[in-house]
Parts: C-alpha cells; structure tokens; sequence
C-alpha cells in the first residue's frame, strides 16, 4: 500500500480517505459471505468501486465518510469504520449513521468498537456533530452489541425501506449517541 497519512488514529488503528489500491482488498471483503451475512447479497468489484467512489467523494464534500481503516503495527488494510449520511425515508432521516465492516481476520479482538469509539470522538470534537446514529438488521447481533459497547442507547426497532419486505434483514435496530453536555 502507498504511504498515507492517517486522518487520526486510535491505540491499533489508523482512519484515511480511500485510494485506488483499496479496491481489491475491500473486494474480496465484499465477497466474503460470512462478512456478508447481515447484508442483503455480496458487492461486485464494480459495487466496491462505486462504494469508495461515493465515500471519496462524501469526504470532499463533508469530510467524513465510512473511512478506510489500517492496523497501525503493519499498515495493512482491514476494512472500514467510519461515518455516513443516510438519506433514505423514514422518521429519523437524514441522519448520520456510523458503520463498520472488517475482514474476518480482524474480527473478535475490539477493532470496531475501538474505532467506533474514536469516529465517536471525532464526530463530537472535529465535526461537531449532536447525534450519530446507528442501524443494523435485528439479528445482527455482534453489530448490536457494539452499539451498546460505545454508549449508544437503543431508540426503536424499524422496517429498512431499501431491504426487500421477504428480506430476514428487513426488521432493523436503530441507535443513537448525543454529544455530551
């Protein structure tokens, strides 16, 4: 990977704009279908380049999006972590939501909620944002539990408008954190 510099960083992670040879990697993590499996089917290399395409270009809008994210010890890529808007119909929309999605390699040691706590941080401290939000399918369970993991509460339980109504990922949770007063 080219050297990059990290937009910030926590204790084991570094967060930065996507580039061109993220593509691959988050490919073949796009296709992997335990990553997968709380999402409504695996993305194409041609998705994964439209995906960091959007992402490139929220950062240079808004300077945030779902950040590409590195182990700091070895520099290799590990996925995404980070911060987006989501516009689709519903009450609580638009909002900025946080995600993450990590090869399986990485899973199981704290790396998103480590990260999750630090686009947190950086959500209230450098954006200066009230709220984030996140969502997830009800029975992505290990996403749920870092929601509650970095303080985020649950608000309600929802039907996702974009997940088709046959879909098991259709019924979703909806969390939210507020900047401290």
């Amino acid at each position: 990977m080219a050297e990059e510099k990290y937009l910030f960083t926590s204790s084991r992670l570094g967060f930065r704009n996507w580039i061109d040879d993220d593509v691959l990697p988050m490919t073949d993590l796009n296709q992997d279908p335990e990553v997968m499996k709380y999402f409504p089917s695996i993305q194409s290399e041609q998705q994964t380049r439209a995906f960091i395409v959007r992402m490139k270009s929220q950062f240079q809008e808004k300077g945030y999006c779902y950040f590409a994210v590195d182990l700091l010890v070895d520099k290799n890529f590990i996925g995404f972590i980070g911060l987006s808007v989501q516009t689709f119909e519903s009450d609580f929309t638009p909002c900025i939501d946080i995600g993450w999605r990590l090869k399986r390699s990485v899973w199981n040691v704290g790396y998103a909620t480590e990260g999750a706590e630090r686009c947190i941080q950086f959500a209230f401290a450098d954006l200066k944002l009230e709220d984030v939000y996140a969502m997830c399918p009800v029975i992505n369970l290990p996403s749920e539990n870092v929601m509650k993991k970095i303080g985020m509460k649950k608000i309600k339980t929802f039907i996702h408008p974009k997940i088709p109504s046959e879909s098991a990922l259709k019924k979703c949770v909806l969390y939210k954190i507020s900047k401290p007063v």
